[in-house]
């Protein structure tokens, strides 16, 4: 299922594309429905989280998106045991795989911003696949909308400033135990 909000859009706030995969067909339209109120460009695709590293870089070479976000659903199957064990998680693995392939496909992580994760997920093995921004440092669960906070303040943060942490925290539910990162550099024309 594609859905976009920039169709016919003339008047968004940022010209910057967010191309977001979601593993949960509500999570999906509640994405949608947010970017949409913030007059943001965006495709919102509902695919599970074991197709979303086969199906990233067709949706990459067509939107040709400045933000990425990958989530849905995850969790660790020996809650606080073998944390840096994939074999431990249900979908980190895919989310891993599915940022590796977006940063072949561009490399520059000032180019394409990436979130991935979901709750519980192996943070570290995300950041180290080439995320900009990725959960759960604390293995806890995430706010949903906080991945659309993120794309949404970058998307409208101008492009010679960047976004970071600590930008975002009073806005995310979250806070580092569910969500850390580097930094995202803006995407709106000035």
């Amino acid at each position: 299922m594609i859905t976009n909000s920039f169709k016919n859009n003339k008047t968004a706030k940022s010209e910057a594309i967010i191309l977001h995969l979601d593993g949960d067909r509500k999570y999906a339209k509640r994405a949608l429905n947010y970017y949409n109120n913030l007059d943001l460009k965006a495709v919102v695709e509902n695919i599970p989280e074991r197709e979303q590293p086969r199906r990233v870089l067709g949706l990459l070479e067509k939107w040709n998106p400045d933000i990425l976000i990958v989530t849905g659903h995850d969790k660790m199957f020996k809650k606080g045991q073998d944390l840096y064990k994939i074999e431990n998680y249900k979908n980190s693995k895919y989310f891993i795989e599915t940022v590796m392939i977006a940063r072949k496909w561009e490399n520059s992580q000032e180019k394409l911003i990436i979130f991935a994760g979901a709750c519980e997920s192996f943070y570290e093995a995300i950041m180290l696949a080439g995320a900009n921004f990725a959960s759960s440092p604390a293995r806890i669960m995430v706010e949903y909308r906080d991945p659309l906070i993120i794309a949404s303040k970058i998307a409208q943060q101008e492009s010679n400033k960047y976004v970071r942490m600590d930008d975002l925290l009073p806005y995310l539910k979250s806070n580092y135990k569910g969500i850390d990162g580097s930094r995202g550099k803006g995407k709106k024309s000035h």
